[in-house]
């Protein structure tokens, strides 16, 4: 089982409702032994169109932070907790959540096998973490098998919130550390 045979799964899945309203699924990118990987809540209306993570606003703001901290996009695997843009870009609902969670990004997670994995809001911190307020776990190190989890903002959040930007912008500051320890190791 490989990341491409996770993609074309999701590109047919139907398991949920929210395939109905779909442009493009968004499986995720990036590469399959990356050491870290990001996800987010859900597709917005750019990610939907264009079937790639994190592409519209939030994707802007998300390079913004990788950049001022030293991280590459390049080297990490971004997905979401749905693979598929809900209407009107609402909140996933528990059951599309918990189907995609179970049907699809912990398969992915395994293939990858990160060593660190970066929630990115509070969707994404509940749906993997089941935390269900990110206020208590933004900016923590989780153990949880082989990996690390670290619960922090989602960019959408960070750009209308001055102080939850510096809040990502720190907590990437600390991924970034993390990654430069295993190396140095």
């Amino acid at each position: 089982m490989t990341l491409d045979d996770i993609a074309k799964e999701i590109n047919l899945c139907t398991r949920c409702d929210l395939h109905r309203f779909r442009q493009s699924p968004v499986p995720g990118e990036g590469p399959e032994d990356a050491r870290i990987l990001f996800v987010g809540e859900a597709p917005g209306r750019q990610e939907d169109n264009l079937g790639r993570p994190f592409v519209g606003r939030s994707g802007g703001i998300l390079n913004e932070i990788l950049v001022r901290t030293g991280l590459t996009r390049a080297d990490i695997f971004i997905t979401s907790v749905v693979k598929c843009r809900p209407p009107h870009n609402r909140v996933p609902r528990k059951r599309e959540h918990e189907t995609c969670v179970d049907a699809y990004l912990w398969r992915q997670i395994e293939i990858v096998s990160p060593t660190i994995i970066c929630l990115l809001g509070g969707v994404a911190t509940r749906s993997v973490l089941g935390i269900d307020r990110l206020s208590e776990a933004r900016g923590k190190i989780f153990k949880r098998k082989s990996f690390r989890l670290l619960p922090t903002y989602h960019p959408a959040a960070a750009g209308r919130n001055r102080s939850w930007y510096r809040g990502l912008l720190e907590d990437m500051a600390q991924l970034h550390a993390l990654v430069q320890s295993e190396v140095n190791m």
